[in-house]
């Protein structure tokens, strides 16, 4: 097990130190919706990629400002791979969308809600607005939406930097990091997974997850609180950031789904009876909940599709 994860750790490190001409490159996209490739130096001093999507018709001197969605990526995917789950929302809704690669502290695809990242993340706006400074963004309208490993990070940025964002919207999220962990050998694992993994998938990601954190939740339990954002609930709940919490009792990839999300949410209407949060319980599976789920989200949050116009 060690070889594979040390191979694993070791192309992942390697995927995160490449990096191309720093120029932001469009590209089109179906459905009105075009793809701007943007580089940022992370926490860490990687050059690290992100992916914008806008409308394919915006124009900077006639159309409005636009909103600007940060939507960090699931575990072991990218932020191109999590740009298409957006498909063609952005031209609808007329939004800017930043799908950042990210940086852990050891890994790239799996930071797990590293410190450095939040930070990256909280630094969007500006990178966005350097790498293109063409483009407007709507003052005090930025969002975080994501799902799985993103949400967790969702969740933590709303915590550490409140005053950045004017609304949060997660799907299918674990919550307590060190329960996931332990829960993670429960996961499923199809044939073309045990060819990828080797050994049940849930083992080989508690090894990255030991790699990225720097032990088990035994070894370094303060660690994994860190990263939980059951840990921050206080300061999520007293954020004043509207939170729109989407979870499953069909999600196989979250096992503890009811401890994750719905005590969840309970404990932050505890906490402050006050806090916008609203929650969805669903029946969709966890690969498809973002997906499905994107619409409901954008218009819980007020975001409303373009009119005829040339408006934003």
């Amino acid at each position: 097990m060690r070889p594979l994860l040390l191979g694993l750790t070791g192309l992942l490190l390697a995927v995160a130190g490449c990096s191309s001409s720093p120029r932001p490159a469009p590209v089109q996209r179906p459905a009105g919706v075009r793809l701007w490739t943007i580089r940022y130096r992370a926490h860490d001093g990687r050059i690290r990629p992100a992916y914008v999507l806008l409308p394919a018709r915006y124009e900077p001197r006639h159309d409005s400002p636009l909103p600007l969605v940060i939507s960090p990526h699931g575990r072991g995917v990218g932020g191109r791979a999590n740009a298409r789950l957006w498909g063609r929302l952005p031209a609808e809704y007329g939004l800017a969308v930043v799908n950042p690669d990210g940086e852990g502290r050891r890994l790239p695809l799996y930071s797990w809600g590293d410190r450095g990242q939040i930070s990256d993340l909280a630094r969007m706006p500006g990178i966005v607005k350097r790498a293109l400074p063409w483009l407007r963004i709507r003052p005090r309208s930025v969002y975080a939406i994501a799902g799985s490993m993103g949400g967790q990070e969702a969740l933590l940025l709303t915590a550490s930097h409140p005053r950045l964002l004017k609304g949060t919207a997660v799907f299918d999220v674990a919550t307590d990091f060190a329960l996931q962990y332990r829960d993670l050998p429960k996961l499923p694992c199809n044939a073309a997974c045990r060819r990828l993994w080797k050994d049940p998938i849930g083992i080989g990601l508690q090894g990255l997850a030991r790699i990225e954190v720097g032990g088990s939740p035994e070894q370094v339990p303060a660690a994994y609180a860190a990263r939980s954002p059951s840990h921050h609930g206080d300061a999520i709940a007293r954020s004043g950031v509207p939170l729109g919490f989407w979870w499953s009792t069909r999600d196989r990839m979250v096992p503890s789904s009811v401890r994750q999300g719905r005590d969840f949410v309970v404990s932050l209407e505890r906490l402050h009876p006050r806090a916008a949060v609203r929650q969805i319980r669903g029946w969709w599976s966890h690969e498809a909940a973002m997906r499905i789920n994107l619409r409901a989200a954008l218009s819980w949050l007020h975001l409303a599709p373009r009119s005829g116009r040339r408006s934003a």
